[in-house]
């Protein structure tokens, strides 16, 4: 089964990053400014066809696709042990290398995981764990939203996060999960070794079960009367906060 990559940046960044994935690349008849696409995926040995708006919109499920869409076959999960050896592989590299990790409890909405996996890849977090249930689709939606980051980064799955938790910490990861309130301030963690930092789902926040594996909590100190952060703008900041003291 394919999935459907839509809008002009995703469709790119899959023509630069993986073009041996792409089946075809479909183009909205008559509008020049794709021309630049179309050369793109033909020095790509991609196949391009030019179809009506109506063809795109079918595809897509929306007509916000800018004119472009592209066939990819499916988009696979990694294999969690083959993600986790392939960033550190063992206790010593994980000291050595202080990777961050993503991990994301029941996040609802697609477009919120995508965006969630463009800030991981921006951040330069090495893989991302996220539930096998109650988890939003890694489908086109989510690549859309991730302007192509979903095409490179990293995504595994566990239906026992829990135990995960506890598997990583036991590997030399720390274990940082997110809270509105009462946890220690973003800017006061000593985010300078391997870190897991787990994010929970937009209306209920971390599961209890999960909550009790982290070593700590976070907090983002907002004023101004916010009350809290749409969730991947929030892990966007968390994530380049832990990356700061490199």
């Amino acid at each position: 089964m394919s999935v459907a990559i839509y809008g002009r940046r995703p469709v790119q960044e899959a023509l630069a990053r993986g073009p041996q994935h792409i089946e075809k690349v479909l183009l909205q008849q008559g509008l020049k400014s794709l021309q630049p696409l179309r050369r793109l995926a033909r020095e790509a040995g991609v196949p391009v066809q030019d179809v009506p708006p109506a063809k795109l919109r079918s595809l897509a499920g929306t007509d916000s696709h800018q004119g472009v869409l592209a066939m990819r076959a499916a988009l696979a999960y990694a294999d969690l042990d083959t993600m986790l050896q392939t960033i550190a592989p063992g206790l010593d590299a994980v000291k050595r290398s202080k990777p961050k990790l993503l991990v994301l409890d029941s996040i609802e909405d697609p477009r919120n995981f995508g965006a969630l996996l463009r800030c991981a890849a921006a951040a330069g977090t090495r893989g991302v764990i996220v539930t096998s249930r109650r988890m939003a689709p890694l489908n086109a939606v989510a690549v859309k939203a991730s302007a192509g980051a979903a095409l490179v980064m990293p995504v595994a799955r566990t239906d026992r996060l829990p135990t995960i938790l506890y598997g990583l910490k036991e590997h030399g990861y720390y274990v940082a999960g997110t809270t509105m309130q009462g946890g220690t301030s973003v800017w006061s963690v000593d985010w300078d070794r391997p870190t897991a930092i787990v994010v929970g789902s937009e209306h209920a926040g971390l599961r209890p079960r999960v909550a009790a594996e982290c070593d700590f909590m976070v907090t983002i100190p907002m004023s101004g009367g916010v009350q809290s952060l749409n969730v991947s703008v929030a892990a966007g900041i968390l994530l380049f906060a832990a990356t700061r003291p490199r």
